[in-house]
């Protein structure tokens, strides 16, 4: 049984089709990774699989539970199954600057003690952030911010992790310190769905779909240079 399963998804905003038909799933301990041009749909999925947005058609499962489904009368959606399962890091960073990490964190988590348990559980221990949480965001590198960020995200520890471009903007460190902490969600049964214009990124991934025109095309995670362009 897949983790979280999207069939026949299409969006549009007003006459412009964004979505046509899109099927992407994932099981536990899996890396998926989209593909595709700018503006070919990538954040739009991925704020419809966090329940951020819904679809004009289709049908998301998690665990086999349907949860949205556009193609019956009045739209079947459980959004409270959206935050239980999905934890989504968008592209741009959200994090309030002024404040230190550790009261960005807790606007998530909620109190004190739940922090302190979760930093010293299996999902927050190898993000490193007990370290930086009397640091104001502002003097973060872009590395630790989006460490924070994925930290701020995992908040109820949701089993599928969503990634908008996770390394943009970051230097190779940063980048490599995000890639290592997302082998290490993998291999703790964590499922990663990212969106990527980042070749190494695939390096990461067990499936890989590129998207164009609309619609989503299963390409082989070794496809790259040329071959990947051709496809996109």
């Amino acid at each position: 049984m897949e983790r979280i399963e999207a069939a026949g998804i299409a969006s549009a905003y007003g006459s412009r089709k964004v979505l046509r038909d899109v099927n992407i799933s994932a099981g536990a301990g899996e890396c998926v990774g989209l593909a595709g041009a700018n503006g070919c749909g990538k954040s739009t999925l991925l704020n419809i699989l966090a329940g951020m947005r819904r679809a004009d058609a289709g049908r998301i499962s998690f665990d086999g539970r349907t949860v949205y489904d556009a193609d019956v009368s009045g739209i079947h959606w459980e959004k409270r199954f959206f935050p239980r399962y999905t934890g989504y890091v968008p592209q741009e960073c959200r994090l309030l600057e002024e404040l230190t990490v550790k009261d960005n964190l807790l606007l998530w988590y909620g109190d004190k003690k739940a922090l302190k348990e979760a930093l010293e559980g299996r999902l927050l221990t190898r993000l490193g952030l007990e370290e930086l949480l009397r640091r104001p965001v502002k003097k973060l590198s872009g590395g630790q911010k989006k460490r924070v960020s994925i930290g701020c995200a995992l908040a109820g520890e949701p089993p599928v992790l969503l990634l908008d471009e996770p390394g943009a903007a970051l230097d190779i460190p940063g980048k490599l310190e995000v890639r290592a902490y997302l082998r290490e969600y993998k291999k703790m049964g964590g499922t990663v769905i990212m969106a990527t214009h980042e070749e190494n990124d695939l390096e990461l991934c067990d499936k890989a779909y590129a998207l164009k025109d609309g619609v989503s095309v299963e390409v082989p995670v070794s496809l790259r240079g040329e071959a990947l362009m051709e496809m996109l």
